[in-house]
């Protein structure tokens, strides 16, 4: 069974994309690209649960 979580993804001024999920607080990653934020919430999300 896979659960579906809202993900927010914000630039920072240093050019990082930053991801976070409303839903699981504390959730959230950092990255220098999109392909690789999107698995590090992966794993993130893996965690918090």
């Amino acid at each position: 069974m896979s659960q579906k979580f809202n993900v927010v993804v914000e630039r920072d001024s240093e050019g990082y994309f930053v991801a976070s999920v409303p839903g699981l607080p504390g959730c959230h990653t950092q990255a220098k690209s999109v392909d690789e934020l999107m698995n590090r919430i992966r794993e993130a999300i893996e965690l918090c649960l």
